[in-house]
């Protein structure tokens, strides 16, 4: 373990009422007092932990700052070390020079999560929770929050170990089987380990499962909204954003750059794109904005195409709706409030049948199916509730991917009647993978690649 002392600005850089720098370390108290000095002549060192102190920043006869200090003794702090938390005015001189002196007392400056690290390999927190305080740090809603602060109370830490817990029974019985082979002594029947490895199989399953919701949670979807000109598009983003986003008129055309607008739908951040209309044209500048409609559909999660009721369908509908294949579609037939020359079922081929909305971007008819819709593309219809899910990120993913298939692999050699070597070395491998979730078996290159994605002061 690294015993050296380390120090960052635990704020956002710049101006501000208050900014906090942090030291770490078994030298925090010591270099604490060589640049303080108390209004009361108290002492850092003699203050209790989780106590404050007042006074100045001192660099010889300069008094550099008004500061207040706070203390956190090893092992009730962050990092489970000696912690001291410098809080100065805002500002990014008195806080440069702080830092300064600090470092030239002996401290050094903090690489990125190296906080978060040491508490990590202090033994305060395990990887999966390490991992849960960047994503705090980034929670875009109160969902995302919500995910991660599960996550670091340690929600998924123990239900990993609830899971090895299992694979390292069912492991102790298939070697105790072949330690006893000449007895020809049956431990746990076979059938029976099967039943509980299938279990085990069917929990790594959930999670994996609830990770893309989760993800979308977290970080959102993106809906293109596209079709050919003057077929209601940008009256379609201005109903849904609430607002005069997008130009309307009644002129084909007037879109011509994709226009973005974020909002929130149960809670899910969703970045619709209004794109210019499809069609051949001769004009360059509507060439462009057409190429861009295309990019735009093809970046999409979710694409709503937009047709227009009070025409017949034509090639350049036909076209768009091919260029959607493979993605989540939902076709809009507006202007319902005029006579209508389209019949639903010519575009069933396109999108299921609950998928195909007849609206009125104009009378603002159908709308809250076609929010219903892009939830149901999104999330599932089940009611999908965080507070009783626990949700993995893409590397934890990875992981429990390669852990399950090893569990599949040993299932099948079970089925297959092999020796129990070849289902309990299976079995270990998963064991293994599972620990690097929450760090027992994680090498020094994952902890780089997850700690690199902190801050400095964090």
């Amino acid at each position: 373990m690294d015993t050296d002392t380390i120090t960052a600005l635990a704020t956002r850089a710049g101006e501000a009422a208050v900014n906090i720098i942090k030291i770490s370390g078994p030298q925090s108290i010591n270099i604490a007092e060589k640049i303080f000095r108390s209004k009361n002549d108290r002492k850092i060192s003699g203050i209790k932990t989780y106590n404050m102190i007042y006074g100045n920043i001192i660099d010889g006869n300069d008094v550099i700052d008004e500061v207040l200090i706070s203390v956190m003794r090893a092992p009730k702090s962050y990092t489970r070390e000696d912690v001291v938390e410098i809080n100065c005015h805002g500002g990014l001189t008195a806080v440069n020079r702080i830092i300064k002196m600090v470092i030239d007392k002996g401290a050094r400056l903090a690489e990125p999560g190296e906080f978060t690290k040491r508490a990590f390999l202090n033994g305060r927190i395990d990887l999966s929770q390490a991992e849960a305080v960047i994503d705090i740090i980034n929670a875009k809603t109160v969902e995302s929050l919500k995910i991660a602060s599960n996550n670091l109370k340690g929600s998924l830490s123990n239900e990993i170990r609830n899971i090895r817990e299992k694979l390292l029974e069912i492991i102790i019985n298939l070697e105790a089987s072949i330690d006893f082979i000449e007895e020809d002594l049956e431990i746990i029947p076979y059938t029976e380990i099967k039943e509980k490895i299938i279990k085990i199989n069917d929990s790594l399953k959930e999670l994996i499962k609830n990770e893309e919701k989760g993800e979308i949670i977290k970080n959102g979807i993106k809906i293109t909204i596209a079709g050919k000109p003057n077929v209601g598009k940008s009256s379609l983003l201005n109903l849904i954003a609430k607002k005069e986003k997008a130009i309307v008129t009644s002129i084909p055309g007037t879109t011509r750059d994709a226009i973005d607008e974020i909002l929130y739908m149960e809670g899910i951040p969703v970045i619709i794109t209004d794109t210019a209309g499809i069609r051949k044209s001769k004009n360059y500048i509507e060439k462009i904005g057409v190429k861009r409609s295309i990019s735009e559909m093809e970046k999409s999660d979710i694409i709503v195409i937009v047709i227009d009721n009070s025409t017949k369908i034509t090639d350049e509908d036909i076209e768009i709706l091919n260029k959607a294949k493979g993605k989540r579609l939902i076709i809009c037939i507006n202007k319902i409030d005029k006579k209508s020359k389209i019949k639903k079922e010519e575009l069933e081929k396109y999108a299921k049948d609950k998928y195909i909305l007849e609206i009125s971007a104009l009378k603002k008819l159908g709308i809250n199916k076609l929010e219903e819709a892009i939830m149901e593309l999104t999330i599932g219809k089940e009611k999908f509730d965080i507070e009783e899910k626990i949700i993995i990120n893409q590397r934890q993913k990875i992981t429990i991917e390669k852990a399950k298939n090893s569990v599949e692999n040993a299932i099948t050699a079970i089925e297959m009647k092999l020796s129990e070597e070849f289902s309990a070395l299976d079995l270990r491998t998963a064991y293994n993978m599972l620990g690097e979730i929450i760090g027992e078996n994680a090498g020094e290159e994952i902890l780089n690649e997850i700690f690199k994605k902190f801050c400095v002061g964090k």
